[in-house]
């Protein structure tokens, strides 16, 4: 049950990450004018998907807390970095980001990482 809790909290992140990233794609560029810029805070924060996004933040954060009742720190943080894989994918899924080499051999450097670090 203690790697489910870890799963939605990676699950929930992510799925923050692709609405704000979304929502802010779709509001456009940050005005340069202050009272605009008010403005245009202020509509995003009451924007229906980017609350939604917050509340999966903060259902991430119980996950994550039901997780830290039954693992290490030292044991469960490392799998956080598998938000660097799910985002990478995702992002290029949803907003046709670039994968590229460089982003590849960091992956495969987490990915070590978390398998060394989870053995011991």
């Amino acid at each position: 049950m203690s790697y489910f809790f870890i799963f939605l909290t990676l699950a929930l992140g992510a799925y923050g990450q692709l609405i704000l990233k979304s929502r802010v794609l779709k509001a456009g560029a940050v005005p340069a004018d202050l009272h605009e810029k008010i403005i245009f805070g202020l509509k995003l924060l009451t924007d229906p998907w980017v609350l939604s996004a917050f509340a999966g933040a903060f259902l991430a954060s119980l996950c994550w807390m039901a997780a830290m009742t039954r693992l290490p720190l030292s044991f469960a943080y490392p799998f956080t970095s598998l938000s660097f894989v799910l985002i990478l994918v995702l992002s290029y899924v949803f907003f046709n980001e670039p994968i590229t080499v460089a982003k590849i051999v960091g992956l495969a450097f987490i990915i070590c990482g978390i398998t060394i670090a989870s053995l011991g």
